[in-house]
């Protein structure tokens, strides 16, 4: 949750992030209240004061029932605005929310999202909303609303979401990011955990802790039960005696399993059943792994580096009775070995060789790659070099959209799905920001895989070995779970290809027979030596049992969790349906959603805020982002308002003007860099893109007039400037004939550049200074600059352009990339050897960058915001060819389809 005071001293922050990058590991970040200024807690200023937030965790059988309550009261004698923001995990619905102003609730409601967005528009008419923000970041997706509290009021605010946690490596994880920046009276985390299989071991550690400190964490568990609470006082929370900032800086993880004495447990409450099946030890199933790897332009630098350390590691966890093989692709495809290779020692150590060779070049060609790995597991089958009791898998990694080979993605997907014919499973990972996720991930799901992002952190090796020890031991191969069909409906995914050490299937249904007084659930499984049966009998609960067990449990989670895996099951089938049969799948998950509460992809929740003073009352709208998509549903208006006129403030830019020159200035080293791209009209330039933010800016190209004489220059310009702001639900479009605010309810606005205007919305600004530039910003954010070049009427052969110039980069996350946006957070390199060419006041000099040695030469580029007409001399070295070298892969790379794209 965050608590923003926008009026007074103290900022408020809460946030609580639930489940990590894998949907099998779940998590908490939780922040409490940032000072300002520095005050003993126990002198509140006359402002709002958070003074409770409770977190409450019930599993249940896996899942993880959990409800966020904060409190605060404004103590100001004015009343004040403060936000509401919860980090969510991607996998997670939201079922409930809440806020009670002076014991009056304000609860949200759940409808279908084509009902919400109707409900919304007639709000937007009457010019009474303001539109809920969301965002998603690596692990979460984002909540938030905004309440104004009266003087002396309080206000409660309450979320309940829900999600099952999957078992990953032996063990299910809750992982608690505790930063709450202050000291809060009353701050507690309880996690209270109910598994009738019985607990075999619960742990509960934190990286801040102290002597102090340690006794604060309570665990216990003892059979089914199990508890962690974490509630330290406002003493134990300071850093130091006196101190009013906290030690509560770090990771708290919750980790336990639980008894595994048989295959299965099945349990039943309320007429619906789930089944979780995770065998005890057992040999592993050979592997046939093809690793098919991107050496695209794209993936030079760290990300090649850090691909290599990871299959490294990985071929170091290779059993030696598995077989496996490298294909590596550009524009062209090069195998390691014409056939897969037993993983003796030999050829371990000749792989490795191999792997540290690994370079980058050339396009990105995922069609031919992919269907050579097909036809080399088909030889090995048939001709029998691996064995028969086998997994075989394909594993894809790449970080680029296919545009070298066969570049349509459905026509890929198609001739994939026709070679393999469902024999081997493939997984696609998408490294970085720049991959068609939603080609990846129907990829994958047509060929019995999964897709997962690789996220360009300093962790990307781990994640991407991490997920190599998901799937190292497989141990069970097409298993098939079979229920009484008499009395058995409304099943949950039954039959799998595999089964991995340390997971665990899960398989919910609906009891039909009332008069059933047991069943016996049969499951049928390859393993390595032989074939597996196992079976389950499950007696049915009488009610009275069923009434004590809810006194500690909630009691429909049977329901609940099968309603769960259902939707989700659904969601993801309707990604590689045909279209008939995924009208079907959309109907069924949206009667689901909305019986059970479920903020979905097919549903909103609708919030109405209470009216203020001499407003009516708002409503907000909650989605459920998609990973990989992006389709704004809903937007604010903007509407406009006088402010003084903006002036600039100078700080170094990072920036592109005139045909086109990027500039790169360099602070701490008091220098500049530069480069140009060279393309033809029409292309579309990715500049900026914060997927973390939700941001991205990109250019269009322009080239010059073509004269009676066909008189041409092979200069282009930016012509068209794109800005999408996600959390705004925003799209702005600068051409150099206006500026164009859009939204998708085409409540769109157009600006001239023929006068002076100012638009001032929370959280928005945008100034026309006519004929001379917009200045844009959002919220605390970054600014833009986007200069208008005009040249003399009739001109025969250069035409009006635009420049784009970005002050605070900082502001952006660590993640931002753009041919722009990589160098926000700095660049190191060294030059040496400067030494005179032809033109003196031009030397040539070596640069070692990003591990590479490069010729550069020193030049100069106009900075045009203080002097528009003459603009200021910015010397710089000039890295030729596209900035080949100095920025990640090739400006090839950079290359989009839309103004308006960005990689979610």
């Amino acid at each position: 949750m965050k608590f923003i005071c926008k009026m007074g001293r103290l900022l408020l922050t809460f946030t609580l992030l639930f489940c990590a990058l894998s949907p099998i590991i779940c998590d908490f970040v939780i922040e409490g209240i940032r000072n300002i200024q520095k005050r003993s807690i126990g002198k509140p200023l006359d402002d709002i004061e958070v003074y409770s937030v409770l977190i409450n965790s019930q599993v249940t059988s896996r899942f993880a029932h959990n409800v966020i309550t904060s409190r605060a009261v404004n103590r100001a004698n004015v009343s004040k605005e403060a936000n509401f923001n919860v980090d969510l995990p991607k996998t997670a619905f939201i079922t409930n929310f809440t806020m009670i102003i002076d014991g009056v609730p304000y609860p949200g409601v759940i409808k279908e999202k084509e009902a919400a967005k109707k409900q919304y528009d007639q709000a937007v008419s009457k010019g009474q909303t303001a539109g809920l923000v969301r965002a998603s970041g690596r692990k979460t997706e984002k909540f938030t609303v905004s309440v104004n509290v009266a003087s002396e009021s309080k206000v409660t605010f309450e979320l309940v979401y829900e999600e099952m946690l999957k078992r990953h490596l032996g063990k299910y994880e809750m992982f608690i990011k505790v930063q709450p920046k202050t000291l809060i009276r009353k701050y507690e985390i309880e996690v209270d955990i109910h598994e009738p299989q019985g607990i075999s071991f619960l742990d509960a550690q934190a990286s801040f802790l102290t002597n102090d400190l340690l006794p604060v964490i309570k665990k216990s568990f003892s059979g089914e039960k199990g508890h962690v609470s974490f509630k330290p006082t406002i003493d134990q929370q300071r850093s130091c005696a006196n101190c009013t900032t906290t030690l509560l800086d770090g990771d708290f993880t919750v980790t336990y399993d639980v008894n595994r004495e048989t295959p299965g447990n099945i349990e039943v409450v309320n007429g619906y059943f789930v089944h979780f099946f995770a065998p005890p030890k057992l040999s592993s199933v050979p592997k046939n792994v093809i690793y098919v790897i991107d050496r695209s332009g794209s993936m030079a630098g760290r990300k090649l580096e850090q691909t290599k350390e990871a299959l490294l590691r990985i071929l170091n966890d290779t059993s030696e009775q598995d077989h496996f093989n490298f294909i590596l692709f550009d524009h062209t495809i090069i195998l390691w070995k014409e056939s897969l290779l037993k993983a003796t020692p030999e050829n371990l150590k000749e792989a490795r060789k191999f792997v540290k060779s690994i370079t980058t070049s050339g396009w990105t060609n995922i069609n031919d790659p992919v269907m050579k790995a097909v036809d080399l597991l088909n030889k090995a089958h048939e001709n029998k070099t691996v064995p028969e009791r086998s997994v075989s898998l394909i594993v894809l990694l790449t970080d680029g959209q296919a545009n070298g080979g066969e570049s349509n993605p459905s026509k890929i997907q198609a001739n994939v799905k026709q070679a393999n014919q469902g024999k081997y499973t493939l997984y696609s990972l998408g490294f970085g920001h720049g991959v068609d996720y939603p080609f990846l991930e129907k990829l994958a799901l047509e060929n019995s895989g999964v897709a997962r992002r690789i996220y360009e952190d300093s962790d990307a090796d781990l994640q991407l070995q991490g997920f190599y020890n998901e799937i190292a031991n497989p141990t069970l191969v097409n298993i098939e779970m079979q229920y009484p069909e008499n009395a058995i409906t409304d099943l949950t995914e039954n039959n799998f290809r595999h089964y991995f050490e340390g997971s665990e299937i899960v398989v919910a249904g609906r009891v039909t027979d009332n008069d059933l007084n047991s069943f016996t659930v049969d499951v049928k499984a390859d393993g390595a030596d032989e074939s597996k049966k196992y079976n389950e009998t499950v007696q049915l609960q009488s009610e009275d049992d069923v009434s004590k067990q809810q006194k500690y449990i909630f009691g429909d989670f049977t329901e609940r969790l099968w309603a769960y895996l259902t939707i989700q099951q659904l969601l993801e089938k309707r990604i590689y349906a045909d279209p008939s049969e995924k009208a079907n799948l959309t109907a069924q998950a949206l009667e689901l959603s909305l019986k059970f509460k479920f903020v979905t992809p097919l549903t909103s929740m609708v919030v109405t805020k209470p009216e203020e003073k001499g407003k009516d009352e708002e409503t907000l709208i909650a989605d459920k982002l998609v990973e990989g998509q992006y389709k704004p549903s809903y937007s604010s208006p903007v509407s406009a308002s006088r402010v003084s006129h903006q002036t600039v403030s100078y700080q170094p830019p990072v920036f592109v003007d005139s045909d086109p020159h990027f500039v790169i200035n360099v602070p701490k080293q008091n220098d500049a860099l530069c480069f140009n791209i060279q393309e033809k009209p029409g292309v579309i330039l990715n500049l900026i893109e914060d997927i973390q933010l939700g941001m991205a800016v990109n250019g269009e190209l322009i080239g010059n007039k073509n004269t009676d004489n066909d008189v041409t220059s092979s200069e282009t310009y930016f012509g068209r400037i794109g800005i999408i702001n996600i959390e705004m639900k925003m799209g702005i479009e600068v051409t150099t004939e206006k500026i164009t605010i859009l939204n998708p309810n085409n409540n769109n606005r157009k600006l001239s550049w023929k006068k002076t205007v100012s638009i001032s919305k929370e959280g928005f600004n945008l100034v026309v200074n006519k004929r001379s530039n917009v200045t844009i910003s959002f919220g605390e954010g970054a600014t833009f600059v986007i200069i208008l070049h005009e040249v003399w009427k009739g001109h025969p052969v250069h035409r009006d352009f635009l420049g784009f110039y970005t002050l605070d980069n900082h502001k952006f996350s660590e993640g931002v990339h753009g041919l722009l946006g990589q160098f926000f957070h700095g660049i190191n390199y060294e030059i040496s050897n400067i030494h005179n060419t032809d033109d003196p006041d031009k030397p040539d000099a070596t640069m070692k960058v990003k591990n590479k040695l490069l010729t550069v030469t020193r030049g100069a580029q106009r900075d045009y915001r203080k002097d528009h007409k003459n603009g200021n001399k910015v010397p710089c070295w000039f890295v030729h060819f596209n900035g080949e070298g100095l920025i990640d892969g090739t400006h090839a790379d950079y290359i989009v389809p839309d103004i308006f794209s960005i990689a979610y």
